[in-house]
C-alpha cells in the first residue's frame, strides 16, 4: 500500500502551514501527491519533503513563487544555479539599499546644529560641460559618468581646469522627477567639442551658499537646510540649484571624505551687495 501523508501531518513535517501548503497547491508550485475525489482532503508523499523544504527556505530569502518554480522545474544545475545566483545578487543589492536607508536616518537624527550660510556673487565662467534631460532616479549615475568623461576631456585637450568641477540642476528633476542637468568643469583655453562634451558659459549668479560634507546620498538633508532658510528669509528666486564638487572621488575614494559647496539662486539688494 502506497505511503501517503495527510495535509496536517505534511505541514508538521515541513514546518508549513497548511494555509501555506494549500496556497502553493492552488498556485501550481507544491501539488498534492494525491487528492480525494469526494472529500477534497490532499494527501503528500514522503518524498515530497525534501522538494518543500527547498522552497521553504527559497521563500525564507523572498524568491518570487515564479523563480522558485524554474529553480524546481529544471535539472540543469547550471540553469539552477544561475536563477539562485541571480536572486542573491539582488537581495545584496536591496540590503546595501536598506543599509544606506539606515544610515541616512542615524544622519538626520544624529545631525548637528546648522552649517553656516554665505552669499556669494558667482561671474560668468568658461567651462567644458555635458548637458542632458535626466530622470532623478538616474541622476548619480549619469553624474557619476558625465564627470568622469569631463576630466578625462580636459586631459585630453590639454586644459588646465580653472575652478572646482560644478553642476545645475533645474528644478523640474526635483518636482517632476525629470529635467535638465549640466556637469561642467572650468577650464583655461578653447574647448573642442566631442560627443557630448560642448563649451559652455556658466552664467553669473547670486547664491546663497552652504557646504556638504560626506557623501551625495544624504545631500538632501543638507539642500533641507539651505532651501528653508532662504524661503525663510524670502530671498529665493528661480534658477538651476548649483553643486560645486571641491573634494570628491578625485581626491578619495572614501564618499565621506568628500567636500560639495551647494549653491541657491537668491535676490540681493543692493545694499546687501
Amino acid at each position: 500500500m502506497k505511503q501517503t501523508l495527510t495535509v496536517g501531518d505534511f505541514s508538521r513535517v515541513t514546518h508549513l502551514s497548511v494555509k501555506t501548503l494549500r496556497h502553493y497547491h492552488q498556485v501550481g508550485l507544491l501539488d498534492p501527491d494525491e487528492v480525494d475525489p469526494d472529500t477534497g482532503y490532499r494527501y503528500y508523499a514522503p518524498d515530497q519533503v525534501p522538494t518543500a523544504q527547498v522552497i521553504r527556505r527559497l521563500r525564507d530569502l523572498g524568491m518570487p513563487i515564479a523563480d522558485v518554480k524554474a529553480v524546481l522545474a529544471t535539472s540543469d544545475t547550471t540553469a539552477r544555479g544561475e536563477v539562485i545566483a541571480s536572486h542573491l545578487d539582488r537581495l545584496e543589492t536591496e540590503l546595501a539599499q536598506t543599509r544606506a536607508a539606515v544610515e541616512s536616518l542615524r544622519n538626520l537624527l544624529q545631525r548637528p546644529a546648522a552649517a553656516s550660510i554665505e552669499y556669494r556673487t558667482v561671474p560668468p565662467c568658461p567651462a567644458m560641460g555635458i548637458t542632458s534631460a535626466v530622470d532623478r532616479g538616474d541622476l548619480l549615475p549619469w553624474w557619476q559618468g558625465a564627470l568622469g568623461e569631463l576630466h578625462a576631456a580636459v586631459q585630453a585637450q590639454g586644459l588646465a581646469p580653472a575652478g572646482a568641477p560644478g553642476g545645475l540642476y533645474e528644478s523640474e528633476i526635483f518636482q517632476d522627477d525629470h529635467g535638465q542637468a549640466t556637469v561642467f568643469v572650468p577650464t583655461e583655453g578653447p574647448v573642442r567639442p566631442i560627443g557630448r562634451v560642448e563649451p559652455l558659459l556658466i552664467p553669473a549668479a547670486e547664491l546663497a551658499v552652504i557646504t556638504h560634507h560626506g557623501p551625495l546620498a544624504d545631500v538632501d538633508l543638507t539642500y533641507g537646510e539651505l532651501g528653508a532658510y532662504t524661503f525663510r528669509h524670502e530671498i529665493s528666486v528661480a534658477g538651476p540649484l548649483r553643486e560645486y564638487y571641491v573634494r570628491d572621488a578625485r581626491h578619495s575614494s572614501d564618499p565621506s571624505q568628500w567636500t560639495t559647496e551647494i549653491g541657491w539662486p537668491i535676490f540681493r539688494a543692493e545694499h546687501d551687495q
